[in-house]
């Protein structure tokens, strides 16, 4: 192996490891090119262009290559070489000067058919623009079982007022709104939000913060921006932003540039200047809302809050029935299972079903009978699931009690006395 032979094989060793390294690949281009590997450089010089399709340098080159294509004088046809033999002008005739043509594209384009891709792709016809799933639900808040008070909040401080336009312009309020459902885990905040949807016939887009995080610095901010244009478009639509402490912390808190500037973006398309979010309902769950950032909870973005406690005795009796409706049952006691689940979340509640079930499979499975699941089953499943909520009231007890500012934790600190937490 000569010393050419030495630098391409180390050029195209190092491309193997870079192969995005246009400048590198232009110069193994250059070298085959000079050595006469005219297919070889045209080769390099095409995939320059499909890593770098606006580089000029790999376009000039391509004209180089292609202008050194062999003549027909250079493959022994003498007619063509007597033809291409340049004739010098008589003296005593006007020097003709030929006009300079233009470089071909399109034929050379059809040389490196194959190599490279088309520089711009047109959009397939009825190409969905929109980034998230837009549902219309159909549920409404008389079909949650039970949770009156938060029903009578909701109804209150957000449907009232967005159910009737002439009253809006009569006091002369607008059709946008923010509202912030707090509580403890698994107690039907989502549920709630696609409720409230359902209530104003309105479209429904939910989002967590995997849809919206990004690694790349400034994608979140984009994401956020394609988010709200989305719900701008579909409205009227309820916008349910889900962990909002997450999307929304404190920006004090934060160490890095990164979730300040997504915060700063989520404050701009809530109530900036060019925000117009006519028709766009906000709603937006946390499990802490002592972590959210003071500027969200101001007027005109999360301004209005409502407090999603564990469902009352009617609401645990709906869930038990929903979870048990398809299940092989009997003799099941529901009035004996809600006066001994008070506490429980609704995922508390499925989860209790799920284990009552575990049990009566097992039993049949070793047995080698099928019985129905009975208040055995809930027995052992009632001593082995405890309620998750507990340490979720342990921790806002202290923020209800010392930093109950403006009255934000009232609704809290009356359940809490209430249950006797304090």
């Amino acid at each position: 192996m000569d010393a050419h032979d030495r630098l391409v094989t180390s050029l195209r060793a190092a491309l193997d490891a870079r192969p995005e390294d246009v400048t590198l690949r232009l110069h193994l281009a250059q070298i085959l090119l000079d050595s006469g590997d005219l297919p070889g450089a045209m080769s390099e010089a095409a995939e320059a262009l499909r890593y770098d399709p606006s580089c000029d340098q790999a376009r000039d080159f391509m004209v180089t290559a292609l202008e050194r294509r062999p003549s027909g004088a250079e493959t022994g046809n003498a007619e063509a070489e007597a033809v291409a033999e340049p004739r010098l002008p008589r003296t005593d005739a006007p020097l003709e000067v030929p006009p300079k043509e233009r470089f071909d594209w399109t034929a050379a384009e059809s040389d490196v058919a194959g190599l490279v891709g088309p520089r711009f792709a047109d959009e397939p016809a009825g190409a969905n623009p929109d980034t998230y799933e837009t549902e219309t639900p159909g549920l409404r808040l008389a079909d949650i079982g039970g949770m009156e008070d938060v029903k009578d909040r909701l109804e209150v401080a957000f449907l009232a007022p967005m159910r009737n336009p002439e009253l809006r312009a009569l006091y002369g309020t607008s059709l946008r709104g923010g509202l912030l459902l707090y509580g403890p885990p698994g107690c039907g905040k989502t549920f709630l939000a696609r409720a409230v949807a359902g209530e104003l016939g309105a479209s429904f887009i939910v989002v967590g913060i995997s849809d919206v995080l990004d690694l790349y610095f400034g994608q979140s901010e984009r994401n956020l921006r394609e988010l709200f244009a989305q719900a701008r478009r579909k409205a009227p639509c309820v916008l349910f932003l889900d962990e909002v402490d997450a999307l929304g912390q404190k920006r004090s808190q934060s160490r890095g540039s990164g979730m300040r500037t997504v915060v700063n973006q989520l404050l701009e398309e809530m109530d900036g200047v060019a925000a117009d979010n006519e028709g766009l309902f906000i709603l937006g769950a946390t499990n802490q809302p002592w972590d959210v950032d003071t500027a969200l909870r101001r007027p005109g973005r999360f301004d209005r809050t409502v407090l999603v406690l564990p469902p009352d005795p009617t609401a645990r009796r709906s869930i038990l029935e929903f979870h048990l409706r398809n299940r092989p049952v009997e003799n099941i006691d529901l009035t004996s299972l809600v006066a001994r689940t008070d506490g429980f979340s609704g995922a508390d509640l499925g989860h209790l079903c799920d284990t009552a079930a575990e049990q009566a499979l097992i039993a049949s499975s070793r047995s080698g009978t099928v019985r129905m699941i009975g208040m055995a089953d809930f027995e052992t499943a009632l001593r082995q699931v405890r309620p998750s909520t507990g340490p979720w009231f342990d921790a806002a007890k202290g923020v209800a009690m010392f930093a109950n500012e403006g009255g934000a934790y009232d609704d809290l600190l009356s359940y809490l006395k209430q249950q006797r937490m304090m």
